[in-house]
């Protein structure tokens, strides 16, 4: 089901390369609110600069695709060294096709990293790459994000009624 976590993370941190090497994935394209930062943050925290850092050295490509403006992800990616496609569309696939374009990688070693099923985890089902999910890093301040967050709970009871594991 194109709703359903196929992985869930407690957070990005513990997603590691040999999760990724195991799985083929050699390319991540990552959602920048309540995945890499807080939302509508421009902060990065330590933990997760020392994340970015281990993928760069184990040689997996990084990239951000966000629904957010220019004028929020430039900032952000700029001071993370990271390329950026705003104004993504998700769950439409269309951003997720720019970047697999930049990152000239084959569908089959991406995934997505996000932590929303109704933007991330549906438009990595429907470009068909798998999506690695992680619980949100903080509280949501987008009145559409914070409804849309009352109906992922089915969604992540359904992944692990199916025998899902929560990585940490």
């Amino acid at each position: 089901m194109l709703l359903t976590p196929e992985y869930i993370f407690r957070s990005i941190e513990s997603i590691t390369p040999a999760f990724l090497r195991d799985h083929g994935i050699t390319a991540l394209v990552l959602d920048v609110d309540n995945t890499l930062t807080g939302d509508g943050s421009q902060v990065l925290e330590p933990s997760v600069q020392a994340w970015l850092d281990t993928m760069r050295a184990a040689g997996i490509s990084l990239t951000i695709v966000s629904n957010n403006t220019a004028r929020r992800v430039r900032p952000f990616a700029d001071r993370v060294g990271l390329a950026w496609v705003p104004l993504a569309a998700k769950p439409l696939p269309v951003g997720l096709a720019v970047a697999r374009r930049r990152l000239k990688v084959p569908r089959r070693q991406m995934a997505m990293v996000g932590d929303q099923i109704f933007t991330d985890r549906l438009a990595a089902g429907l470009y068909g790459i798998p999506c690695l999910y992680t619980m949100p890093r903080g509280g949501d301040h987008q009145r559409g994000v914070r409804f849309k967050r009352r109906f992922e709970p089915r969604w992540i009871r359904r992944y692990y009624e199916k025998g899902g594991t929560l990585y940490e």
